[in-house]
């Protein structure tokens, strides 16, 4: 009798001080900089989190704060989550350009041609050595790249000198050394700028893929876009980060919904609904009547792109790591593993 009242004792205790027993509700910050009409939240964010609450049965709940609506800058996000001020955060890698300097090989000059295959192949390298590297001190739930990357000019853009002596928003340091080569202005802001940045005439265009154009109404703001045909000229890096200590204090329970919505799927998921966006986001421009620039011979555009590769080699064999093994590694995995995969929420 006396083992069965301890026990029960136990239970008791366990039960109302909140222990293993009972899986505890829980609501998470997720904070991007993006207004929550854009298609990132509306299609991926918005959608991953939906699906994260429904399949806890409600226990964890997430509340979203888009444009920056907790404060801070989009550079700091990153530091946000790993510091705890976000429970989780969706930003570009390239906002501290040099910090996370492998994620980078996806965003050199015209290297991606498939948003999935990148993105299968950025996350199996993220787990391959990003993971325990220049991601250890952050739980990293998605990393996946946009489709791609094109130009958005107030004047014509079909060759690399009609650029010369325009001041372009960049999205990365990679970009803005292709920029710097064809002899622009390269101006480094965040997304949600680039719209008054143009109305002001603080720039003279802006590289961005398609899909976020909506948004920040660039086919209202200029009338020239140039894409490329084949590879794309440039993507960017994300990542969905979570604040280590906030995933660790979850029940397994919670742990196990956050994890069965994050990785190589959800990776491929969010790459992928990026990309099949861009195509809605072209029909704007050509119903507002823009001159859409098509490049079929990049062969100008190339020449300018070997020297961009040469040293960013350089650069990370400075930082102990081997560029030209990056670039095997994921140009084998885009055309090997990952190539053809897709994958649903």
């Amino acid at each position: 009798m006396k083992n069965k009242l301890h026990a029960f004792s136990l239970a008791m205790a366990t039960s109302l001080l909140g222990g293993p027993l009972l899986a505890q509700d829980v609501t998470l910050k997720l904070h991007h900089f993006l207004p929550p009409q854009a298609n990132v939240p509306k299609l991926i964010l918005d959608v991953w989190a939906d699906k994260v609450e429904a399949e806890s049965d409600g226990r964890i709940k997430i509340d979203r704060f888009p444009a920056m609506q907790l404060g801070g800058r989009p550079p700091e996000l990153l530091d946000r989550a790993i510091d705890g001020v976000d429970d989780i955060a969706w930003t570009v890698v390239g906002y501290t350009p040099g910090r996370f300097p492998s994620t980078e090989v996806f965003e050199l000059p015209f290297m991606v041609d498939d948003a999935r295959a990148a993105s299968c192949a950025y996350w199996t390298m993220f787990n391959e050595g990003m993971k325990d590297g220049e991601f250890k001190d952050v739980k990293i739930l998605g990393t996946w790249v946009h489709g791609p990357g094109m130009i958005h000019t107030m004047d014509p853009v079909e060759v690399p000198a009609d650029l010369e002596g325009m001041k372009i928003r960049g999205g990365s340091r990679l970009v803005n050394d292709l920029l710097t080569a064809a002899g622009a202005t390269p101006v480094g802001m965040p997304v949600p700028a680039v719209a008054e940045a143009l109305s002001k005439g603080v720039i003279d265009g802006t590289t961005i893929p398609w899909e976020v154009t909506p948004a920040l109404k660039i086919p209202e703001l200029v009338e020239n876009h140039t894409e490329f045909e084949g590879t794309g000229l440039y993507t960017l890096t994300f990542v969905l980060a979570m604040n280590k200590a906030k995933y660790d204090a979850l029940s397994d329970a919670d742990k196990a919904v956050i994890d069965a919505n994050s990785g190589m799927d959800f990776s491929i998921f969010a790459g992928g609904t990026q990309a099949d966006a861009d195509g809605p986001a072209r029909e704007v421009a050509v119903e507002a009547g823009n001159n859409i620039i098509t490049v079929n011979d990049t062969t100008e555009w190339q020449a300018l792109v070997n020297p961009i590769y040469a040293s960013w080699i350089a650069d990370l064999e400075g930082k102990g790591l081997d560029g030209q093994a990056l670039i095997d590694r994921a140009k084998g995995l885009m055309a090997g593993d990952c190539k053809g995969v897709d994958a649903e929420m």
